[in-house]
């Protein structure tokens, strides 16, 4: 027990969590708005991976970062505006089009960087974001811009969502597509933009671990992140809140094993606490999806005149 409180009562703790949940949040938000809009992102993972090598690439060829991170949200949307063609325009399986999503954007960014550097070993590295020294507030100083950035995303996403016209226009196509079109929305339109936003968010997730978490890419460092945001917009019943809420919690059993595993304890095998997370996560996920109310028209193609 003394362990434990040892790791809670450390600050560099609290900073870790916030750390790792940045990505989650970003990719976690991309999700949300995709699925608000009725159309399940299994893309995620690998428009991620897209983004991660597209930043820091143009980084590395000489741009700013924040010039990266535009260059790896608008890789994101073109990933989203394919995503859009197939599973709205097309009307195709949105689980199929998103693995494919998938499939493509990973081999297209593992093909780029081989042919960028066939004959690297080590992975060039670039000047990432620097700390928020300037900030005063203790666990966010030590964050970068992009922490900053994903966190304010969480209240201007509510507020767009439940507070603007574009949002309820989202959040209609997503309930009831025949009633938007109705009521003069252009049901694809509105997907379709949504669908782009929310895969340039998931851009943005990726970049974070190439130019703020790291400083280079390497080979499968997104490692599952896409899967878990998928998972934790059920966990938080699609409201940007509670995904926030479920970032931070998930971040937090991840920063927990890492702590637990550099204790020492050989009592303990190390699978253990590599699980620990997942496995608390799938917990919390049960408890809470089973109350969660979906969009009635998610993973539901919509034609124009269909009743």
């Amino acid at each position: 027990m003394g362990e434990w409180i040892d790791i809670l009562s450390n600050p560099a703790f609290w900073v870790a969590v916030l750390r790792i949940a940045t990505p989650l949040i970003l990719g976690t938000l991309g999700v949300l708005w995709c699925e608000r809009a009725g159309v399940l992102n299994l893309g995620i993972e690998g428009i991620m991976v897209a983004g991660a090598l597209s930043g820091w690439l143009a980084v590395y060829l000489g741009l700013p970062l924040w010039a990266g991170v535009a260059v790896a949200a608008l890789t994101g949307a073109v990933f989203g505006l394919l995503h859009a063609v197939l599973t709205v325009g097309l009307a195709l399986s949105q689980h199929v089009a998103g693995l494919g999503i998938t499939l493509l954007a990973t081999a297209l960014s593992y093909f780029a960087y081989r042919v960028s550097f066939p004959k690297v070993s080590t992975p060039p590295t670039i000047t990432p974001f620097a700390p928020m020294d300037w900030l005063g507030i203790p666990i966010l100083e030590q964050q970068t811009p992009l922490t900053l950035l994903a966190l304010l995303l969480v209240p201007l996403s509510a507020w767009a969502l439940y507070r603007t016209p574009a949002g309820l226009a989202v959040r209609m196509v997503g309930e009831n597509p025949q009633a938007a079109e109705g009521q003069g929305l252009s049901v694809a339109a509105t997907r379709t933009s949504a669908i782009v936003l929310g895969s340039a968010l998931m851009g943005v997730a990726g970049a974070f671990l190439t130019l703020s978490a790291f400083n280079a890419f390497f080979f499968s460092m997104v490692n599952g992140r896409g899967w878990i945001c998928v998972a934790l917009v059920v966990f938080a019943s699609w409201r940007p809140g509670k995904a926030l809420a479920g970032a931070l919690l998930f971040a937090f059993f991840d920063a927990l094993q890492l702590r637990l595993q550099q204790s020492g304890d050989s009592a303990v095998p190390y699978q253990v606490y590599l699980m620990l997370p997942y496995a608390l996560s799938i917990l919390a996920l049960v408890l809470v999806a089973r109350r969660a109310a979906y969009p009635q028209a998610l993973m539901k193609p919509y034609r124009k005149g269909e009743r």
